[in-house]
């Protein structure tokens, strides 16, 4: 069905495209291009709607419609497809401690440094298994 569309929407296209291009302008005759009176109305005598003119408003309609149409199918799609970590297996690493030496600055003022002693700092689990605990 998208296809469908999808093949429908793009001869409108070329379709639209060829018809405007294929349109004169309003103000087209050789008054015009010198500055005549016809290209400076605004609201000027209007003659009947032409082929051209009734082939752009259909074509321009169905454009629209294409487009909504195909717009709504590919939504409705979207959801559909998987991630890839939906489909990687879940690993869980063994919880490790890592010492880690702290020196803190010198008080000032005072006559000895201050000695440190390493800290252990527990490295968490994967982010992919929540049940795990790490051990002690």
């Amino acid at each position: 069905m998208y296809t469908l569309f999808l093949i429908v929407h793009v001869l409108v296209c070329f379709f639209l495209i060829v018809v405007v291009l294929l349109q004169s302008g309003k103000a087209a005759d050789l008054a015009g291009a010198f500055g005549g009176m016809g290209s400076q109305t605004a609201f000027g005598p209007r003659g009947s709607a032409t082929l051209l003119s009734k082939a752009t408003t259909i074509s321009a309609v169905l454009f629209m419609v294409t487009s909504l149409s195909l717009s709504i199918l590919a939504t409705r799609s979207a959801g559909l497809g998987t991630t890839v970590l939906e489909g990687a297996p879940a690993k869980s690493a063994p919880s490790k401690a890592v010492q880690i030496p702290v020196n803190p600055m010198p008080v000032p003022g005072s006559p000895q440094p201050v000695k440190s002693a390493p800290v252990q700092v527990p490295i968490p689990p994967p982010p992919g298994n929540q049940n795990t605990a790490p051990k002690k």
